[in-house]
C-alpha cells in the first residue's frame, strides 16, 4: 500500500504544474473560461481513454447504473465537478496573479485544514478521525508555512 503514498506525491506534483498550464494557456488565448473548456475537454477525453483501457464499464460487478443507484447517491455528492471547475477557474485567474507558490500552498493548506475539519466530523462520507493535538498542530503549521511562502 506504500505505492499510494508515492500516487499522492505525484499528484501533489501535477497539481504545482497544472495552475501554471492553464494560466499560460488562458493568457495565451486570451480567454480564460474557453481554456478552461478546454482543460475539462481533455481531462473527460482522458478519462474515456482511462475507462476503455481499463475495460471498466463491461467489468461484472463494478456497480450497475440505473435509477435505484443513482437515487442512492446522497445529494452532496453530485456537485464535485462544481468544485473542480472552480479550482480551475482560480489557477487561471488568481496563480498567475500571486505566483505558484502562494497559489498552492494557499490551495494545500486550505485542503488540509478542511480535511481535519471533515474527518474530525465524518462529512462527505469519510471515517471520523478525531482531530487529536498533533493534526491541529499540523495545520497550524502549515498556515505559518503559507504565511512565510507568501511573505518571502
Amino acid at each position: 500500500m506504500w505505492y499510494l503514498y508515492g500516487l499522492a506525491l505525484l499528484a501533489g506534483v501535477a497539481n504545482a504544474i497544472e495552475p501554471g498550464q492553464n494560466a499560460t494557456l488562458a493568457k495565451a488565448t486570451g480567454q480564460p473560461m474557453l481554456a478552461g473548456i478546454f482543460c475539462f475537454a481533455l481531462a473527460t477525453a482522458c478519462f474515456a481513454i482511462i475507462v476503455v483501457v481499463a475495460r471498466r464499464l463491461d467489468r461484472p460487478g463494478a456497480g450497475q447504473v440505473g435509477a435505484e443507484a443513482i437515487a442512492a447517491v446522497p445529494w452532496w455528492a453530485w456537485p464535485g465537478g462544481v468544485l473542480g471547475a472552480a479550482i480551475v477557474l482560480a489557477q487561471l485567474y488568481v496563480s498567475e496573479q500571486i505566483g505558484a507558490a502562494p497559489f498552492l500552498s494557499c490551495v494545500i493548506t486550505a485542503g488540509v485544514i478542511g480535511s481535519i475539519a471533515l474527518d474530525h466530523y465524518g462529512l462527505v462520507g469519510f471515517d471520523r478521525h478525531p482531530a487529536g493535538r498533533w493534526r491541529l498542530a499540523g495545520g497550524i503549521l502549515m498556515v505559518v508555512g503559507v504565511a512565510l511562502v507568501a511573505a518571502f
